[in-house]
């Protein structure tokens, strides 16, 4: 047994601060350049400027560039209500609109962020893709088939990817299987019961065949990392829960939740219409990979917490609990404001 001392503190003091680094859950926030066709070449556009990391607002100027033929028209109508970082305008594309023409954000070159762009045609077919470092600027197809197939599986996967590893409810739910669960079978069984359970949601809810509000859904998966984080608190001696008995049981049901949480991410993104199973499986695939690693990272930290006195073994579930109570506050509060 490793004797308590200021070697024993710095694993679970390094945990505790990389979750007060990141106690912000879904940081996640892309910008959105939304595009909608009222016909004749004319184009309604909504540019939702992306959001750091924080409260300082945006870091970089991004500025969204239409084809040679678009100019700008005028301001469209905003809502009552104003909205931080949202700009509402009008284009004239000629009497082609669109169609053949490069849409690109300027200044993305040098930026992080993603943009989602979303073309709505004025038959109501959507065309959905992602800009991005490296990838800044989208030709339109002269019909109305969207990205190529490689194209949509790769950079939904990445948003999968970026989505999970920035999704700190998330991560905190997994990290607390972590500390609840212990052998390599029974582990094995639980984080494979969570991913089945948010694979399932998340197609359901993304092919519109289940609808829950947004707020209750954040609320349950607070409260899903505080129960965790409560059984991974239980003396060893007390009679072991539900729990510690079914593990896989109980990240199952969870994970039905958290399911819901992806599809709410995914659902602000939007799928391509005429790619929606791939982009689908792109996105929860990247989802698992970046779940697989943030496991693969932790494993070998929680191995080495577990040879220390008991007394140290809870600072990291003691941290993980009380900032999902705050979460869980603060997401019921919401239901009222």
């Amino acid at each position: 047994m490793i004797r308590a001392g200021l070697p024993a503190l710095v694993l679970p003091l390094v945990l505790t601060l990389a979750l007060a680094c990141v106690a912000r859950a879904h940081s996640f926030d892309p910008a959105l350049l939304d595009l909608r066709e009222r016909g004749g070449g004319i184009y309604d556009v909504v540019w939702k400027s992306p959001m750091p990391q924080g409260d300082a607002g945006p870091v970089r100027q991004l500025v969204p560039v239409f084809g040679q033929a678009c100019r700008r028209v005028g301001q469209t109508a905003a809502p009552s209500a104003e909205v931080e970082g949202v700009v509402f305008f009008r284009i004239d594309c000629g009497p082609n609109g669109l169609r053949g023409q490069t849409i690109g954000v300027a200044g993305l070159a040098h930026d992080p962020s993603d943009v989602v762009l979303r073309i709505q045609w004025a038959d109501g077919s959507l065309m959905t893709t992602i800009l991005r470092n490296g990838a800044d600027a989208f030709t339109v197809p002269g019909t109305g088939a969207g990205a190529p197939l490689g194209t949509v599986i790769r950079r939904y996967g990445e948003l999968g990817i970026e989505h999970i590893l920035t999704g700190t409810d998330h991560l905190a739910f997994v990290l607390g299987l972590l500390l609840l669960v212990k052998g390599w079978r029974r582990l094995l069984g639980t984080i494979t019961a969570f991913t089945v359970a948010h694979t399932i949601t998340l197609a359901l809810a993304v092919l519109g065949l289940v609808h829950v509000p947004p707020a209750p859904v954040e609320a349950m998966i607070a409260i899903s990392i505080v129960l965790v984080a409560v059984e991974a608190l239980r003396p060893p001696g007390a009679p072991p829960s539900l729990a510690q008995r079914l593990p896989w049981l109980v990240a199952f049901l969870f994970g039905l939740m958290h399911g819901l949480g992806f599809a709410g991410a995914l659902a602000e993104l939007g799928l391509p219409p005429d790619q929606v199973p791939a982009a689908l499986l792109a996105f929860n695939g990247g989802v698992e990979l970046g779940q697989l690693a943030f496991v693969a990272v932790m494993i070998g930290p929680v191995l080495l917490l577990r040879r220390m006195p008991r007394a140290v073994q809870a600072v990291p579930a003691y941290a993980i609990g009380a900032v999902a109570v705050t979460w869980t506050l603060e997401r019921i509060t919401a239901f009222w404001s």
